[in-house]
């Protein structure tokens, strides 16, 4: 691994936590990702053999411990040294929504929908199984569900079910600055950039979701439980 050679923390921290993919891996996993996969699902653009490298220098460390969880496979979670990173998160991501704005590039569905997926709690969801599908406007056109089941959201490209419960049609721009908490549900309504179909009570649950990707009224920090003994 490079190094600076320098005696300063920032530039010792920095070897290990400010390669690139590394503080989405560390978010991801503060967010409550343990596999292989499921931290993968959150940084869609590492190759396999890059993320395999970097949980192996996460894991040499310390930052991060592998528990085999069956054949060929481990779970992943982070020491006391890993979960101390939870408020240098916090902190770069309130600068980052302080002072850097979204753009184009920033405005992946399935990502901003990964995110959501994840920090939904069986409290937010509905008591049945439903599928939520997200029509999205724009070059290409996308089309994305959101299946709410067994307490926990997960999102498919194709229809998980035979019918869909809710249909949200937007654009990715707005689809962002709605998980941004940048406008609610009702606003976007009422200015003509998303139009939803479905029953009154999976609308207002869709509203209470908004805003979830926002750093502005909680953090990373408190979602990283300590391992249990």
């Amino acid at each position: 691994m490079e190094t600076y050679g320098q005696f300063c923390p920032i530039a010792r921290g920095s070897e290990v936590f400010a390669t690139r993919w590394t503080p989405l891996i560390i978010r991801n996993m503060l967010l409550g990702a343990r596999t292989f996969t499921e931290i993968r699902e959150g940084v869609p653009g590492i190759s396999k053999t890059l993320l395999a490298e970097r949980l192996r220098v996460l894991e040499q460390h310390g930052v991060i411990e592998r528990t085999p969880i069956g054949e060929r496979r481990n779970a992943y979670d982070l020491t006391e040294a890993g979960r101390a990173l939870g408020p240098v998160c916090d902190a770069l991501g309130r600068w980052g929504e302080q002072w850097i704005d979204l753009a184009p590039r920033h405005f992946d569905a399935h990502i901003v929908l990964q995110n959501l997926a994840g920090q939904l709690t069986p409290d937010d969801l509905p008591d049945r199984q439903t599928a939520i599908r997200f029509d999205l406007g724009g070059r290409p056109r996308e089309r994305h569900w959101l299946l709410c089941t067994l307490g926990r959201a997960e999102v498919c490209a194709r229809p998980p079910l035979p019918e869909d419960d809710l249909v949200v049609n937007t654009k990715p721009e707005w689809l962002a600055r709605w998980h941004m908490g940048e406008l609610t549900i009702g606003q976007a309504l009422h200015r003509g950039l998303v139009t939803v179909e479905g029953p009154r009570r999976l609308v207002s649950m869709l509203g209470r979701w908004g805003g979830r990707g926002s750093l502005k009224d909680g953090g990373l920090a408190e979602s990283a439980a300590p391992i249990a003994a």
